[in-house]
């Protein structure tokens, strides 16, 4: 195990006592060069002055752990003086589940992050409310000017997942003019937003939704949320969005209401297995657009600013910011 060899060469003792705060980095190593000026330049204008490194040795010296998956470790058992565990993802599903840790686990909630999901889904959300696909594809010489899109004050769209990510992009689209509503399990307020919660509300949701984005954390209760029963309850010609998680999507019946016609287009960034093989249907259908899980990536310049402030806050005693909830899985 590359933790084990790691402790193998380690120098430190258990008893040392450090000064300030030991800061772990373990991600797949190419992050390193990248994030290493990023979070020295953070740390240094929060204030911390920590030791930080990406060497995994002597794990009972570490207080915090930045993770990322792929990265040394895979066991936290050995990390006994662990005050957190901050992650650079927003999506916690590799690791929640870990019987190994039992400290806090806090996931990334920052500016960039946010910014590019909205970024992103306002950019496919505009290209299906004015059908700008009809004329990229149709370079064939055919004037189509019949095609005039309502305004976006009378396109219906719906936001599923109202979190710090889904209710800021609900709150992008209903200030771009959109009929935004969003929905999530529990009851949310959200600025400009109509919002529902609970299966009734789902239920209404889909049934007004022309575009509908999905948002929502992996989880048991969110496993092929939309099925084939939730799905049909689209109007027909909807639009599906999806740069959450690839689970929330039952993929067969997904493909049946593209092929039937019940849906006009599905565009996916996130998927059950990435990256995604090549002869999955998804990439050959002419009703789906898919992209690299590139809707919103973890960007340095920002996302360190969310760590170094929860590594303030474990250093002053205040409560950490973003905890994962375990029973709840995000």
């Amino acid at each position: 195990m590359r933790l084990a060899r790691a402790v193998g060469r380690q120098s430190l003792r258990p008893e040392a006592a450090l000064s300030r705060p030991r800061v772990l980095f373990s991600a797949p190593p190419e992050h390193w060069p990248l994030w290493r000026p990023h979070l020295y330049a953070a740390l240094a204008e929060a204030g911390i002055e920590a030791d930080l490194t990406d060497d995994p040795a002597g794990p009972w010296t570490f207080d915090y752990v930045v993770y990322r998956p792929g990265g040394p470790v895979d066991d936290f058992t050995p990390f006994t003086r662990l005050k957190a565990v901050l992650s650079l993802w927003a999506g916690v599903e590799d690791i929640v589940g870990d019987p190994s840790l039992n400290v806090p686990l806090c996931r990334m909630v920052d500016e960039g992050l946010t910014l590019g999901m909205i970024d992103w889904v306002t950019g496919h959300v505009l290209r299906h409310h004015l059908g700008l696909d009809a004329h990229l594809a149709g370079q064939d010489g055919i004037w189509r000017n019949g095609i005039v899109p309502p305004l976006a004050r009378d396109r219906r769209v719906g936001v599923l997942g109202l979190g710090a990510i889904g209710g800021a992009v609900a709150t992008a689209l209903a200030r771009f003019g959109f009929a935004t509503e969003g929905w999530s399990r529990r009851p949310k307020e959200v600025a400009h937003v109509a919002t529902r919660s609970g299966e009734a509300g789902l239920d209404a949701l889909l049934g007004s939704s022309e575009i509908l984005v999905t948002l929502l954390p992996a989880t048991p209760e969110t496993e092929d949320l939309l099925d084939a029963a939730r799905l049909a309850r689209l109007p027909r010609g909807a639009v599906l969005i999806n740069p959450g998680r690839g689970s929330l999507i039952d993929d067969a019946a997904l493909l049946a209401a593209l092929d039937r016609g019940d849906l006009a287009h599905a565009t996916l960034d996130v998927f059950r297995i990435e990256p995604l093989p090549p002869e999955h249907p998804f990439w050959a259908h002419p009703k789906v657009t898919v992209t690299p899980h590139i809707a919103s990536e973890t960007r340095p310049a920002t996302a360190t600013l969310a760590i170094a402030e929860n590594i303030r806050r474990g250093e002053s005693g205040l409560p950490f910011r973003h905890l994962v909830d375990r029973d709840r899985g995000y």
